[in-house]
C-alpha cells in the first residue's frame, strides 16, 4: 500500500499544494512552523477522517479561508482508489467520488500507523492514550469495533444520565437493569476484540524489542480489565450501583481498561529509564505495524513525525531494518540521509514543499 499524490487547499497553512509520491521513503525537513507535520497530519485525515492533533476541525481550515479539501491518491494490491474530504462548516467525506454518510465507509481504506514525540504519553501518562492506541488500530482492520465502541459509550452516556436522575429526581434503581445487560453486551464485545488484538502484539512485540535493544532487554504486555466474563461484568456492575448514584457515573467497565508493559519485570512507565520507555513505544509501534501487515496482507504507511529527535543513531538504524517494505514518510528539522536506502528529500518553507534534486 503506498500513496501516490496528495492535494490540499487551503489546509493548515497550505495555500495550494501538490505532492507526488513513490514507494520510497520521503524525507520532509525544515524550521519548525514551516507545515511538515500538516503534510503527514493531512494523509491522517483521509485515513482515519480526523486529525491526531485537534479535536477541533476549524483549526484544519488556514486562517482567514472558511473551507479547506485534502485530496489523496492511493494504491493497494488490488485496487487504486482515491479519497476526498471537504472541511468547512460540516465536513464531506468522498471516496472514488461517491459520498459517504459514515465515517466507518472511510476507516481501512487507507491503513497508517503513526509515530511522534507525544506517543512517549502512552507509556508515561494514564490507561486513555494506551486505549486510544488500541481504538485506532483495532478499528481499521474491524469495522464491527467501531460499532461496538459507539454503542457502548452511547449507552454508557444514557446510563450516567439516569444515575443523576436517581440522585436527584428519585427515579426507580431497577431501571438501571436495562442500560447494565447494554453495557455487559457491547463492553465484553470490545473485551474480546482488545484483547485478540494485544495477543497479537504479544506475539510481535518481544524479537522486536529484543533486536532493537542488541537482546539486552525483555519486554512483556499484560492487559487489564473487568469485562472479561459478561456474568461477572453484570455483577460488578450491580455491586458499584450504590457508589455510581453517589458519584453520578459509572466506574467499573471497559471504558476503564488498561495495558501494562513491563521492562525485564519492572513496569516501564515507572522504572524504566527514558530510554527504555521511547524504545518501549517504538517497539509498540512496530507490533502494530506488523500486526496490520498480518491483517491485510500488506503494509501500512508509516508516518514519522520528529521522529529522529526522540532516537540515537544505533536506535534509528535497528529501527529501518525492521520497515523496508513499507512506505515511509519522515519529517525532521534537518536534511536526512539514510544509508543503502532509497529516499526522496522535500524540503518545506512557510507552507511550501520543494523536491530537493
Amino acid at each position: 500500500m503506498y500513496i501516490n499524490k496528495i492535494k490540499l487547499q487551503n489546509f493548515r497553512n497550505y495555500k495550494e499544494q501538490e505532492i507526488t509520491f513513490n514507494n520510497e521513503i520521503s524525507c520532509f525537513y525544515g524550521d519548525n512552523a514551516q507545515g511538515k507535520t500538516n503534510i503527514l497530519e493531512a494523509i491522517f485525515v483521509t485515513a482515519m477522517g480526523k486529525s491526531f492533533r485537534t479535536k477541533k476541525e476549524k483549526e484544519l481550515i488556514k486562517i482567514n479561508e472558511d473551507f479547506a479539501f485534502i485530496e489523496v491518491e492511493y494504491k493497494k494490491t488490488d485496487r487504486e482508489g482515491k479519497i476526498k474530504i471537504e472541511l468547512s462548516d460540516k465536513k464531506n467525506i468522498y471516496l472514488n467520488g461517491v459520498k459517504l454518510n459514515k465515517l466507518s465507509d472511510l476507516i481501512g481504506n487507507i491503513n497508517v500507523v503513526i509515530f511522534s514525540p507525544e506517543d512517549i504519553e502512552i507509556i508515561k501518562n494514564g490507561p486513555e492514550k494506551r486505549r486510544k492506541f488500541l481504538n485506532m488500530m483495532i478499528s481499521q482492520l474491524r469495522p464491527a469495533y467501531i460499532y461496538n465502541y459507539n454503542m457502548y459509550f452511547k449507552t454508557l452516556e444514557q446510563r450516567n444520565n439516569y444515575l443523576k436522575q436517581i440522585k436527584f429526581e428519585n427515579k426507580n434503581k431497577e431501571m438501571l437493569d436495562i442500560w447494565d445487560e447494554k453495557l455487559v453486551q457491547y463492553g465484553t464485545n470490545i473485551f474480546k476484540y482488545r484483547n485478540k488484538f494485544i495477543n497479537k502484539i504479544k506475539s510481535k512485540i518481544g524479537e522486536i524489542h529484543s533486536n532493537i535493544t542488541q537482546k539486552n532487554e525483555k519486554i512483556e504486555i499484560k492487559y487489564i480489565s473487568e469485562s472479561k466474563d459478561e456474568k461477572e461484568y453484570l455483577e460488578l456492575l450491580k455491586k458499584n450501583r450504590e457508589k455510581d448514584i453517589i458519584r453520578g457515573y459509572t466506574s467499573v467497565g471497559v471504558h476503564r481498561d488498561d495495558f501494562v508493559i513491563y521492562i525485564n519485570e519492572k513496569e516501564v512507565n515507572i522504572y524504566g529509564s527514558q530510554g527504555q520507555q521511547r524504545t518501549s513505544v517504538l517497539s509498540l509501534k512496530l507490533s502494530e505495524l506488523y500486526v496490520i501487515y498480518d491483517e491485510i496482507n500488506e503494509y501500512p504507511i508509516l508516518l514519522l513525525d520528529d521522529f529522529m529527535s526522540e532516537l540515537d543513531e544505533k536506535r534509528i538504524r535497528s529501527f529501518f531494518v525492521n520497515i523496508r517494505e513499507a512506505q515511509v514518510l519522515i519529517t525532521g528539522t534537518h536534511k536526512l540521509v539514510l544509508d543503502n536506502l532509497e529516499s526522496n528529500i522535500y524540503n518545506v518553507v512557510n507552507g511550501k514543499v520543494k523536491l530537493v534534486e
